[in-house]
């Protein structure tokens, strides 16, 4: 499957309100990576408003788009978590995670006045959202001899790349992070600057003397 090298999401927490007949609504977006930070967001939002019977909530994480949830959290079936999730797809968003509050009124809403609130109340939250769009980036270490030091750092300073660590105690290491479609293309290049071969001289397997390149994540 060839996924798109840029996506969007959220920077930062926001927060959103709708009232209807008496029941108050509050929702709170957050940007979140795995299971673990979306459940540590939503247990805080329980601590923050125990009074509440309804933490309905919906996430989307990855690429791939196949990791979501959607959790209506006590409301009857579909009206919440899918409204809310209905809402991050169509902002386009993934590794987000939206959780709705309510506060009942003394009024029962209905089916799609409950559909309606938080589908509302989540968009107010997105709406308030700073929303970027992100290259996706795979993360490499360089790690090479001192002697190679000079060749290393011109062939970084020539490719423009983004240093995002560098280390230089015992052993020097340097982390870049590249565009996850120009991985192949880039590293070729630096291989042949830092060895000072010819690119045609130049593959996958090619062995720099001094010198290894190592993947270490994709963010």
């Amino acid at each position: 499957m060839n996924l798109p090298d840029k996506y969007k999401t959220v920077v930062g927490e926001s927060v959103g309100e709708f009232r209807d007949r008496g029941s108050k609504f509050l929702g709170y977006c957050y940007p979140v990576l795995d299971e673990e930070e979306w459940q540590e967001k939503l247990l805080a939002i329980k601590k923050l408003h125990p009074k509440s019977r309804h933490h309905c909530y919906a996430y989307r994480i990855g690429r791939e788009g196949n990791n979501f949830r959607a959790n209506d959290d006590g409301e009857p079936s579909g009206t919440a978590g899918r409204p809310i999730l209905g809402q991050i797809d169509s902002f386009e968003l993934i590794n987000v995670f939206v959780v709705v509050v309510r506060y009942f009124g003394g009024t029962k809403l209905g089916t799609s006045g409950l559909i309606n609130a938080y589908k509302t109340c989540a968009y107010e939250a997105l709406s308030q959202a700073n929303i970027i769009e992100k290259t996706v980036e795979d993360i490499y270490r360089l790690t090479f001899d001192y002697g190679l030091m000079s060749n290393v750092m011109n062939a970084l300073k020539k490719g423009n790349l983004n240093v995002v660590k560098q280390v230089f105690e015992t052993i020097a290491y340097i982390e870049i992070a590249l565009p996850q479609s120009e991985v192949q293309d880039t590293l070729l290049l630096l291989k042949a600057r830092i060895g000072n071969l010819h690119l045609e001289e130049v593959d996958e397997k090619t062995d720099i003397n001094g010198l290894t390149c190592e993947y270490l994540m994709t963010r």
